[in-house]
């Protein structure tokens, strides 16, 4: 039984919230990928709460609000994400064969294809977000974007994708989520976020469409650059689980601000 150390698990893993030392086996690591996309949904709750807080305070302020909820969620997470983002970005511009590419990847610096991939993805979000402040839909494109793209963790998690190493995060967690339970939880996903998109100040069918359709883009961005990674590297590493979240989670905004 793995009582707690799921859930502690995931929110050591995806926030800063401190969670003591939760157990770190396979089994705790299932559990753990299993609570992720219920982690985003209180991540994006949080931070879709505080912009409505400064909202009453100060007026829409579309960009400033866009740029404030991209800061928000990188101090919420540590950046790891991002990092992850960086490091594979690095890795998969490397030349050189698997394993050298996979120590670009460990290296804390970022290389040229990591920076310029850091600032499209924030400047990408930023925008997405700005456009929704607008449209009077934050909360809803916000709480199914961040969902969405931790909702690409269990999917690469799943089993028959390898680790890239023999440690490290990838290691812990690869191949734990059976298939079965990463199609529930993503049934689960998508009614919700057609229910945010339907019950939305300007939702109805198109809110409800859009913002399932968020959910898919955020899968399949996700699954092209596991595909890709998988191929490259050999396996998934934490780095490539944080780049899963970081694209799937802009190509969930992307879709919202097209509603």
């Amino acid at each position: 039984m793995t009582g707690w150390s799921g859930p502690r698990l995931a929110l050591g893993l995806l926030t800063i919230v401190p969670v003591g030392s939760p157990r770190t086996d396979r089994v705790s690591a299932r559990a753990a990928v299993l609570w992720m996309p219920a982690v985003g949904l209180a991540l994006g709750l949080a931070v879709a709460a505080a912009l409505y807080g400064l909202r009453v305070l100060i007026g829409p302020a579309p960009i400033f609000q866009g740029v404030l909820a991209v800061t928000l969620l990188a101090v919420a997470t540590r950046a790891t994400h991002l990092d992850g983002l960086a490091g594979t970005v690095d890795g998969l511009g490397n030349a050189r064969p698997a394993g050298p590419a996979l120590e670009v990847m460990r290296r804390s610096d970022s290389g040229p294809f990591g920076v310029v991939a850091l600032v499209l993805t924030l400047l990408l979000q930023a925008a997405a977000l700005g456009h929704v402040v607008a449209e009077h839909r934050i909360s809803s494109a916000l709480v199914t974007a961040v969902v969405a793209g931790r909702l690409t963790l269990v999917w690469a998690c799943r089993r028959g994708v390898p680790a890239a190493r023999r440690d490290g995060l990838g290691a812990l967690v690869a191949g734990t989520v059976p298939a079965p339970a990463a199609v529930v939880l993503s049934a689960l996903v998508l009614t919700g976020a057609a229910t945010a998109g339907w019950l939305d100040e300007s939702g109805g069918w198109r809110g409800a469409v859009f913002a399932a359709g968020a959910v898919l883009a955020a899968l399949a961005v996700a699954g092209l650059l596991l595909h890709r990674c998988v191929r490259r590297f050999g396996g998934v590493t934490g780095h490539v689980l944080g780049a899963c979240v970081e694209l799937g989670q802009t190509a969930a905004l992307l879709i919202a601000a097209a509603a």
